[in-house]
C-alpha cells in the first residue's frame, strides 16, 4: 500500500506517523510545499516577540528525523500541482530545481491547510504589509523588525493571530493599534466577556479601533498609511494582516472533489472525500460542530491532529470516526487568559436552540489563601434540558482548567445539574470547596428551577422610567464607583430599610421591575430571594457592577484578592 500525503504540519504529519505505527511495510510519501514539514505554527508569534529565542525550537520534525524514526519519504519544497483521480497519481513540481514529475498512489491524504485571507485593498502588496501563516512568514517579519526601527504597527483583525501579534509587538516596545471590523475582538467569546479583554489590552498600551472599516494602504515618507472610513490616515511602520484564514482547496476543486461551506472539502466521519481513495484532514475540511451538528470550518491544531490519526486508521482498515469539533481554544494576552468551548451567542443565533446563560466572577482559589483573583465565567445552556452548550472564561490562573472541565462536560452531553454534582479536586491553593464549575451549575439550575429571574445590563430599559435599580453593595464599594440613578441599600441592611423602596403594589401597578445588582451577582441574588418572597416584582442583574464597569465605563477591573462577596 502506497499513501501519498499532500501537506504536513498537524494533520499530514500526524497521519504519516500513525500510518507507520500501524503498517511497517507501507510506502509513505509526504509532499510539502513550504520548507518545513512539521512546525509549531501556534508558537510563531512568540518567536517574533523574542519569547522563543531559538529558531530551531519552531521545528518539530525535519525530513531527516522523519526518515530516521519512521522511514517516511518527506519532500519539502515540493508542490502538488494537480491530481489525476483516474490514474491515481499526483503531478509534482520541485520548487528548488523546477523539475516536474508524476507520483502514483493507492491512497491520497490531502492536508493543504488554509491560507491567510488577503483582501483586495489598495496597497495591500506593500513591502511593509505582512501576513503570518508559515515559518517563512515568521522569519520575514522577525528579520524586518530586527533590521528596521518599527515605532508603530497596525494589526488588522482581532482573532488569535492578530491579538498574539499585537501582544508580542507591544512587548518589543512597538506602539500597537488593532483595527477590528466588528464591535469586539476575539469572536470565540461574546461582547460582555470581550469587554474585559479590551480593557486589559488598553491598560497595556494597545489602542483599539472597533467597528473600523479599512479602505486600503498608501506609501508616504517611508511609512505606510492605514486608511479607514472614519479616521484620518494613520502612518505606521508595519501592517499585520490578520483578517482570518480560508481553506486551501484549489487542488481539490480542480480535481472535482465535492466542496462545501467556505469552499472547504466535504468529508464523511471517516475523513473520506467524495473519492473513495482520497481522504482530507485539517483546516481545509468541512466538519460537524459537535454541539449543534451544523456544518463548520474550524481551523485548530487539536482537531487536525485527531483527523490525521482517523484518516490513517481507516486506510489501515481500522474503523475510526471523527464525531465533530466543539472548537475548544485558549490564548494568552499579557497576564490574562482567554478560553472558550462550544457555542456562544453568535454561533447560537439561527440554530433554533432556545438558550440562556449565567455570568459569574468566582475566585480561582480560596480567597483566604494568598494570591486569589476572580475570573469571569460565562456558561451557556439549553433552556429546556439544561444541557451545557458552551462556556467562556477570562482571567488569570485556573481559567484553562475550568474550560477544560466544561469542554469535557459538553463532550459527555452533561447538564447544568450534572455540573453541581462534579467531584472536583479542592485544596485552598487550587480551588474552593465549591469550584467555579460547580457554582456555574448552581446558578444555571436556579434559573431553570425558577428561583431567580435575571437580566443583563444590555437588557435593562434605557431610560429606566418607572423601573428601579437597587445597588446592594457595601458603602466602600459604592464610593469607588456606581451606576447613576441607583438606590443604595447594602444587602445586610435590606430587611430593615424596605421603606426606602417603592411598595410592591406600586411597582406592579406601574408595570415596573426592581432590578438588583451587587459587585458580582452573588449578593444581589440573596437580595432577590428576600424581595421576591416579599412580593416585589424584581430581577437580578447578571454579572453585577464588574460587568457594568467593563462594558459601560471601559475600566480594567483589577480585583485580585477580592471575593465575589466584595470582601
Amino acid at each position: 500500500m502506497k499513501t501519498v500525503i499532500v501537506g504536513g504540519v498537524a494533520g499530514g504529519a500526524t497521519a504519516a506517523a500513525r500510518l507507520r505505527r500501524l503498517d511497517e511495510r507501507a510506502e509513505i510519501v509526504v509532499l510539502e510545499r513550504s520548507g518545513y514539514v512539521s512546525y509549531a505554527n501556534c508558537g510563531l508569534p512568540y518567536y517574533i516577540g523574542d519569547v522563543i529565542k531559538d529558531r530551531s525550537k519552531l521545528t518539530l520534525q525535519t525530513p531527516e528525523s522523519f526518515r530516521r524514526r519512521f522511514r517516511i519519504d518527506v519532500r519539502v519544497r515540493h508542490e502538488v500541482r494537480s491530481i489525476d483521480r483516474v490514474a491515481k497519481a499526483v503531478f509534482v513540481r520541485n520548487l528548488e530545481t523546477g523539475e516536474e514529475y508524476r507520483e502514483s498512489y493507492d491512497k491520497l491524504i490531502l492536508s493543504p491547510g488554509a491560507h491567510a485571507v488577503v483582501p483586495d485593498y489598495p496597497g495591500v502588496d506593500g513591502a511593509r504589509v505582512f501576513t503570518l501563516r508559515t515559518v517563512e512568514d515568521t522569519f520575514a517579519i522577525r528579520d524586518y523588525l530586527d533590521g528596521h526601527e518599527a515605532r508603530r504597527a497596525a494589526v488588522i483583525g482581532g482573532g488569535f493571530i492578530g491579538l498574539e501579534m499585537a501582544e508580542n509587538l507591544c512587548e518589543r516596545g512597538v506602539e500597537v493599534h488593532v483595527f477590528q471590523r466588528s464591535g469586539h475582538v476575539m469572536p470565540i467569546i461574546d461582547a460582555d466577556m470581550a469587554a474585559f479583554l479590551h480593557n486589559r489590552m488598553r491598560s497595556n498600551g494597545i489602542v483599539l479601533h472597533l467597528n473600523a472599516k479599512i479602505l486600503g494602504f498608501a506609501e508616504a515618507d517611508g511609512r505606510t498609511l492605514v486608511q479607514t472610513a472614519d479616521e484620518e490616515p494613520m502612518p505606521v511602520d508595519m501592517v499585520m494582516l490578520s483578517i482570518g484564514v480560508a481553506p486551501e482547496t484549489g487542488l481539490a476543486r480542480d480535481a472535482g472533489l465535492e466542496l462545501g461551506l467556505k469552499g472547504a472539502i466535504v468529508v464523511d466521519e471517516h475523513m473520506l472525500t467524495s473519492d473513495p481513495d482520497i481522504y482530507a484532514v485539517g483546516d481545509a475540511v468541512q466538519v460537524k460542530q459537535y454541539v449543534s451538528g451544523a456544518n463548520a470550518v474550524i481551523s485548530l491544531a487539536g482537531p487536525a491532529n485527531k483527523q490525521g490519526r482517523i484518516a490513517a486508521d481507516n486506510i489501515c482498515g481500522r474503523e475510526s470516526v471523527f464525531t465533530g469539533s466543539q472548537a475548544s481554544s485558549v490564548m494568552k494576552m499579557f497576564d490574562m487568559t482567554i478560553a472558550a468551548t462550544g457555542l456562544n451567542d453568535r454561533t447560537l443565533s439561527g440554530t433554533g436552540i432556545a438558550y440562556d446563560s449565567v455570568l459569574l466572577s468566582p475566585p480561582n482559589h480560596a480567597t483566604y489563601y494568598p494570591g486569589s483573583e476572580p475570573m469571569r465565567l460565562k456558561l451557556v445552556f439549553e433552556q429546556e434540558t439544561g444541557r451545557v452548550l458552551g462556556a467562556q472564561a477570562v482571567g488569570g490562573p485556573g481559567v484553562d482548567k475550568r474550560i477544560d472541565v466544561l469542554a469535557t462536560a459538553i463532550r459527555a452531553r452533561m447538564t447544568v445539574r450534572d455540573l453541581q454534582e462534579l467531584d472536583l479536586a479542592y485544596a485552598p491553593p487550587y480551588s474552593s470547596a465549591k469550584d467555579p464549575v460547580n457554582m456555574a451549575g448552581y446558578l444555571a439550575a436556579n434559573i431553570l428551577d425558577g428561583l431567580v429571574r435575571q437580566v443583563t445590563w444590555g437588557e435593562l430599559p434605557d431610560p429606566l422610567g418607572a423601573h428601579v435599580l437597587l445597588d446592594v453593595r457595601s458603602a466602600g464599594e459604592r464610593a469607588r464607583g456606581s451606576v447613576p440613578g441607583t438606590i443604595h441599600i447594602p444587602v445586610d441592611e435590606l430587611r430593615d430599610r424596605l421603606e426606602e423602596l417603592p411598595a410592591p403594589e406600586a411597582l406592579r401597578e406601574a408595570g415596573a421591575t426592581l432590578f438588583v445588582h451587587c459587585q458580582s451577582g452573588l449578593r444581589s441574588y440573596l437580595a432577590y430571594r428576600v424581595l421576591s418572597q416579599l412580593g416585589y416584582p424584581c430581577a437580578n442583574v447578571a454579572g453585577g457592577y464588574l460587568f457594568y464597569q467593563a462594558m459601560k465605563t471601559d475600566a480594567d477591573a483589577r480585583d485580585a484578592g477580592v471575593g465575589p462577596c466584595g470582601m
